[in-house]
């Protein structure tokens, strides 16, 4: 509860200043980061929590496919895009609302073959998300109990404890919550997407002012009462149209999602859409929800990098697309295949899990060929040395010294960064093995740069060796992005190797 609080007010302070430069800073401290991008439900399951991490890890790096298939055929979309494509979609949709007049009996199959096929595909090394229909409690399952109008007062009964409806409810969430049980024991994390679509009108649930509360009704009795620790939350409005409503007006708070995403329509993939979601979740993961025409796999690579998914919608995936668009995005370098993301996830940290060291690990020698023992290991916070003729250790000489730091480096944003070097004398950057500056020579406080593209919360390996001539000694470490302000990197944004 405390981490939930301390989420929610370092959400609404960052909001609430509009200095671009304290923005920056605000969102590279390390906390803001550790608690805010943290999981909605704080005793999330391992399983969750890795794919959750794996995520963020990617990030900018591509945009995993996605496809959508109904209740009554849970694998029949799935398949066909692979007949298709030549490949499986990275994360599978799976719906568990029931809207056919399907019978109690009907509606128990299917589920529970909705949830061996999401078992099997896990075990494939598929991402599963599911979608919920919910017709409205007490009434049959059917469309027209889904897509319905529903006034505000009669909306208040259902969210109210005590109530009929209230009570009628709970039973309809409980008889789901049986077979994300049946995942949660199987292992399978789910991208868990209920009551979506809720700033239009065409749902039950939509364009209600305390949305909010149905949202909490649900994410207390799955979290709490069933103990369902298997569930990342994607909260999904539709992309803003005339039809409805900003979706910020019905936004849960950071505390209680993982995931924002949109349901995106007729080709409607405006920078706009994304950077505007982007904003709202403050660094969380943002996905493309539901679409029928795939989006430009150009576009995603492009202005649109932080998507994290996409899924076709069922039907849509023929309807709105031709075979030749369907093959080509789904063999374009930055869209993965169900085999491309498992490759990507098991390549991940193998402790992704794990709180890494905050610091460089530093080797100083009396030397300036960094050859020998080093006479000095230390950890440092940051590169930040301005030690002009003093020695930087009482085991280091004030002249003919030389460093080589490593560690790794962690950014706020999924950008190309400059990275900026001031050293007196020489000095060069690695970053994920790249040289990024080589600047090994005599120079009098010169400031160097390079670029390189980094991944929001990745950890990418950094090593910089430095020497030291004679007179005065300097060596800073910088960088600058889009949406970072140049400054030297802080020391909440490097580990230990």
């Amino acid at each position: 509860m405390e981490q939930r609080v301390l989420r929610d007010l370092l959400d609404s302070a960052s909001r609430l200043v509009g200095d671009v430069q304290w923005q920056a800073a605000f969102r590279s401290v390390l906390i803001f980061r550790s608690v805010l991008m943290s999981p909605a439900d704080a005793e999330l399951a391992l399983p969750a929590r890795k794919l959750l991490n794996t995520l963020y890890w990617l990030q900018g790096q591509g945009v995993i496919s996605g496809q959508h298939d109904y209740l009554e055929s849970p694998d029949e979309f799935s398949v066909k895009l692979k007949n298709t494509g030549g490949s499986y979609a990275g994360l599978h949709g799976y719906e568990m609302g029931a809207i056919s007049n399907q019978t109690e009996q009907q509606i128990s199959s299917q589920r529970q073959a909705v949830t061996d096929s999401a078992i099997r595909w896990h075990q494939a090394g598929g991402i599963v998300t599911m979608s919920y229909h919910a017709n409205l409690p007490g009434t049959a399952p059917a469309w027209a109990n889904v897509s319905m109008s529903l006034s505000e007062a009669d909306f208040s009964s259902y969210i109210t404890p005590g109530t009929a409806q209230y009570t009628a409810m709970i039973a309809e969430l409980d008889k789901v919550a049986v077979y994300l049980k049946k995942l949660k024991d199987a292992g399978v994390p789910v991208l868990w997407r209920p009551y979506h679509e809720m700033n239009g009108g065409w749902f039950w649930w939509g364009q209600k002012s305390s949305f909010s509360t149905l949202w909490e009704i649900m994410f207390e009795r799955y979290t709490v009462y069933h103990k369902l620790h298997n569930l990342l939350w994607v909260w999904c409005p539709n992309a803003k149209n005339q039809w409805c409503d900003e979706p910020a007006k019905y936004y849960p708070g950071s505390g209680r999602v993982d995931v924002l995403a949109l349901d995106i329509y007729d080709a409607d993939f405006k920078g706009s859409h994304h950077d505007s979601l982007w904003d709202l979740g403050r660094g969380k993961l943002i996905a493309i929800g539901e679409n029928g025409e795939l989006p430009p796999a150009a576009l995603l690579a492009g202005s649109q990098n932080k998507w994290s998914y996409q899924m076709t919608w069922g039907k849509l995936l023929y309807e709105k697309n031709s075979d030749a668009v369907i093959k080509a995005f789904m063999k374009d370098n930055f869209v993965f295949t169900r085999d491309e993301y498992a490759a990507k996830a098991a390549a991940m940290d193998p402790s992704p899990g794990g709180i890494p060291k905050p610091g460089l690990y530093g080797q100083y020698y009396n030397n300036i060929t960094l050859s020998g023992t080093p006479a000095l290991t230390r950890t440092d916070a940051n590169i930040n040395f301005i030690w002009r003729q003093a020695a930087p250790d009482p085991a280091i000489r004030a002249d003919l010294f030389s460093v080589r730091w490593s560690g790794r480096l962690s950014a706020v944003y999924s950008e190309t960064y400059s990275i900026y070097t001031s050293s007196d004398d020489g000095i060069r950057v690695w970053i994920d093995g790249k040289l990024i500056i080589d600047s090994w020579m005599k120079q009098s406080g010169q400031e160097r740069q390079g670029s390189v593209n980094l991944i929001a919360g990745k950890l990418h390996e950094l090593k910089v060796e430095y020497y030291e001539n004679q007179g005065d000694a300097r060596a800073v470490l910088m960088w600058e992005s889009p949406s970072q302000v140049k400054s030297v990197i802080p020391a909440g944004a490097l580990y230990l190797p």
